[in-house]
């Protein structure tokens, strides 16, 4: 009997465009020519290949959703998902370089900022020659960023920062920062992003040792002495916690499409794994056990893509937006989904799942951040609960 394929059970393929085909199977490619081979090595060693920035500029990755006119690709949300899902496909880190890249540090550039900000730092970003960091996330204010203590001082014609954030993925080697801070006093509708240049004074962005997960990514700090920041540098649009929670949405959707990668790239090598490995003359594949574990995986990996695609396509028909419950809704489904997948993988390969030769125990180390960072769980739990009810539970 032929087996079928896991994309045949999903039976998308009808339903893309050409050009979603293209982005897919360019950025496919390049994954596995370029990323996968040197992936496993990068991780063991914790460090990121830095060279790749410029190959993913070329492939119109940085920013992939936002207009031509600053040196985007201008792809639709279903071609920008499907990049993310196999971006993700080679690694976490790698996915998650682009997409703070894009989500988190030009899209607000372009959703808050000026024209002039726009023009200015868009085109270099989109081309790989300005890496970007988001500043949210703090000692004593992760899920609760509205408690955040960094602080913008106005003095004369500039601001005066003074804060430190952590967790922040790319700082190191980061040309730019979009940080958040509180501007007249300790209200949460008192913040406003700014765009901080690495080479200021006072800024420091040291990195940070001794992970377990996400080890083939930059991660560090936002530390601001007193820095000195002109008033042109403010994002003129931005106002309260909604403008840095409206970024995040953006960088949700993505992590909600990229983390049905990382479960894909598990569930194809447990298959093949499977398909070659006997005990008892015959593949374990032939067993009831591991038949079910492949089948409740790709189960879950189908209604995963079956969301993303519908909420993808309803974000198009709806000029980009989508309700933060539904963002949240997928983020907390497919990175838990992605993660149990991750898991159940691993298992499959036996002794050898823990064997950085393969890429289960990898990714499902990743996830580990994935399923916490951008919102963890439980707050995503909380979102989709006050979609619900109406009710708070914060």
């Amino acid at each position: 009997m032929d087996a079928l394929s896991l994309d045949e059970f999903i039976a998308l393929e009808d339903e893309l465009s050409d050009e979603e085909k293209l982005v897919r199977d360019t950025t496919r490619r390049w994954v596995s020519e370029r990323f996968l081979p040197i992936v496993g090595e990068h991780f063991e060693n914790a460090t990121f290949p830095d060279e790749v920035a410029r190959e993913v500029a070329e492939l119109g990755l940085f920013g992939g959703s936002l207009p031509p006119k600053y040196g985007c690709a201008g792809m639709n949300q279903v071609a920008y998902g499907l990049a993310q899902q196999e971006l993700e496909y080679g690694d976490s880190g790698l996915r998650s370089f682009v997409s703070v890249q894009g989500s988190l540090c030009m899209f607000p550039i372009y959703r808050f900022g000026s024209e002039e900000q726009r023009t200015k730092y868009l085109p270099k970003m989109a081309a790989g020659e300005l890496i970007g960091c988001f500043g949210l996330t703090e000692p004593d204010a992760g899920s609760d960023p509205g408690s955040m203590k960094t602080r913008a001082t106005r003095d004369g014609s500039d601001y005066i920062l003074h804060g430190q954030k952590m967790w922040i993925t790319n700082s190191p080697i980061a040309d730019l920062c979009i940080v958040w801070a509180k501007t007249d006093g300790d209200d949460a509708k008192d913040i406003r992003g700014f765009i901080v240049e690495r080479d200021r004074e006072g800024v420091e962005c040291p990195t940070t040792h001794h992970k377990m997960s996400l080890r083939a990514s930059h991660t560090g700090e936002i530390l601001l002495d007193e820095v000195r920041v002109p008033a042109e540098n403010i994002l003129p649009e931005t106002k309260g916690l909604g403008s840095p929670l409206a970024c995040l949405n953006q960088a949700r959707f993505g992590i909600a499409w990229g983390a049905l990668g990382a479960a894909r790239a598990c569930f194809d090598e447990a298959l093949a794994y499977g398909n070659e490995r006997i005990v008892f003359g015959k593949p374990i594949t032939a067993k009831q056990l591991i038949q079910k574990q492949l089948a409740d995986s790709a189960t879950q990996i189908a209604l995963g893509q079956w969301m993303m695609h519908h909420l993808s396509r309803l974000k198009d028909r709806q000029g980009g937006r989508i309700l933060p419950y539904q963002v949240s809704m997928a983020k907390r489904n497919n990175v838990a989904i992605a993660l149990e997948v991750a898991r159940t993988c691993r298992s499959i390969l036996g002794g050898n799942g823990i064997s950085a030769e393969f890429a289960s125990i990898r990714h499902m180390l990743n996830l580990e951040s994935v399923y916490t960072y951008e919102g963890t769980h439980e707050v995503h739990t909380l979102i989709v609960g006050r979609g619900l009810t109406g009710q708070d539970a914060f």
